[in-house]
C-alpha cells in the first residue's frame, strides 16, 4: 500500500509484520509512528529496536521474536536496515522469520528506498508475502495541494486559493518543513479558512529544489516555477554543469521525439525507446505542440556553449546562460516541431 493507506487499514487493525520503504523519508517516520501509536493503543506495551550496523548480530532478531516479555504480553518489534540490504546470513534470517512470525507480536521494518532488483530478492518477496509493504513514495506538486489540505482539515482549517499557491511555492520538495507550518498554522490561527496575508506572515521560505524536477517544469511550459527553481538552485550552491546535464536530457528527449514524430513514426515506440512512462506522456505531448524544431536545435547548441564555460574554457555566466537556453521553450509557438 502507499503511506497515505496506511491510516485507513490501521482502523481495521493491524498485521503481524509492516515493510516501510522508500524515498520520502519523511512518509516512513510518520508511517513508523503511526503503527507505534496504533500498536499501543491494541495492548502492545512493550518496545524493542534492533538496528542493522556494525557489529550486529542477526540471531538478535530470532531472540527477540522468540522471547517472552516480563512486562508486557505484547511486543512490538522495529528493525532498521539503514543501508536496505541484510548480506547472505541477513537474507536467510529473514526469509526464515517472515515465515514463522511470532505469536503476539507486530514486526516493523524499515528500510530506504529499494531498487527493483531488491524487491525481487527472495527475502524480500518473503516479507511481502507475509506482511503488509507500504512505500513512501514521493508527493508530487500536483498532489501537494491536496496533502497539505488534509492535514489542514484535521486541525479544522483550511486556505483559499492564494494561500495555498503561495504555501506549496514555499514548500515544494520538503515534507517535513510543509508539516512544520502547516502545524504552525494550527498554532497562530484559529479554525477557518485563512487568508495570503495570514499565509505569508507564518510561512518561511524552506522549499528544497531537486535538479530533476526543472525538467517538469520546462516541459509544462511553467515560466514562474522554471525559474524559481533554477534561483533556487543557484542559491543553494548547486553545480551548474549537474543543472544543464538533467535539462540537456529532457531537450535532447524532445528532439528525438518531435523528429520521430515528424516523420510519421509510432509514438508509443518512441515514448519506450526514449523512456517516457506515466503521467510524463502528457507534459511531453504539451511540450511538444508548444516548440518548434528550430527552437530546440538552438537549445542544443546553447548547451553545447555552457558546457564550454562550465569547463572554464568558455565565456559568460552558466547560470544566466541556462536560462537564456530555457526561456524560448517555454514560450508557446506557432511553429509546429519538426519544421
Amino acid at each position: 500500500m502507499r503511506a497515505e493507506d496506511l491510516a485507513r487499514h490501521l482502523k481495521g487493525g493491524l498485521a503481524p509484520l509492516y515493510v516501510l520503504h522508500g524515498e520520502e523519508g519523511f512518509l516512513t517516520l510518520e508511517a513508523a509512528q503511526a503503527i507505534r501509536e496504533a500498536a499501543l493503543r491494541h495492548g502492545y506495551g512493550e518496545r524493542e529496536v534492533l538496528t542493522v550496523e556494525s557489529g550486529f548480530s542477526w540471531s538478535q532478531l530470532t531472540a527477540s521474536g522468540n522471547s517472552f516479555s516480563l512486562f508486557a504480553e505484547k511486543k512490538l518489534v522495529e528493525l532498521r536496515i539503514p543501508t536496505g540490504k541484510p548480506g547472505v546470513e541477513g537474507a536467510k534470517v529473514l526469509e526464515a522469520y517472515a515465515g514463522r512470525l511470532p505469536e503476539d507480536t507486530v514486526t516493523v521494518v524499515q528500510m530506504p528506498k529499494l531498487d527493483r532488483t531488491t524487491q525481487n530478492a527472495k527475502w524480500f518477496q518473503a516479507l511481502s508475502q507475509h506482511g503488509e509493504v507500504i512505500e513512501a513514495r514521493p508527493i508530487e506538486r500536483s498532489a501537494l495541494p491536496n496533502w497539505i489540505g488534509l492535514r489542514l482539515t484535521a486541525q479544522q482549517q483550511q486556505l483559499d486559493v492564494d494561500a495555498m499557491r503561495f504555501l506549496v511555492d514555499r514548500v515544494e520538495g520538503n515534507l517535513f518543513a510543509a508539516h512544520q507550518e502547516v502545524l504552525k498554522l494550527g498554532l497562530l490561527h484559529p479554525a477557518g479558512t485563512l487568508t495570503l496575508e495570514q499565509v505569508r506572515e507564518a510561512v518561511a521560505n524552506v522549499a528544497r529544489y531537486d535538479v530533476f524536477q526543472m525538467g517538469e517544469a520546462l516541459l509544462a511550459g511553467d515560466t514562474t516555477r522554471f525559474v524559481r527553481m533554477l534561483d533556487g538552485l543557484r542559491a543553494e550552491g548547486e553545480a551548474p554543469h549537474l543543472v544543464l546535464w538533467a535539462l540537456s536530457e529532457e531537450v535532447r528527449a524532445l528532439w528525438r521525439l518531435a523528429q520521430g514524430r515528424a516523420n510519421g513514426a509510432n509514438m508509443a515506440q518512441l515514448y519506450k525507446e526514449n523512456r517516457v512512462w506515466g503521467a510524463k506522456q502528457g507534459l511531453v505531448d504539451k511540450a511538444l505542440d508548444r516548440v518548434s524544431g528550430p527552437q530546440l536545435r538552438q537549445a542544443l547548441s546553447a548547451a553545447a556553449r555552457i558546457d564550454q564555460i562550465n569547463k572554464g574554457v568558455g565565456q559568460g555566466d552558466a547560470w544566466d546562460e541556462l536560462l537564456s537556453m530555457c526561456l524560448p521553450l517555454l514560450k508557446p509557438t506557432a511553429t509546429r516541431p519538426g519544421r
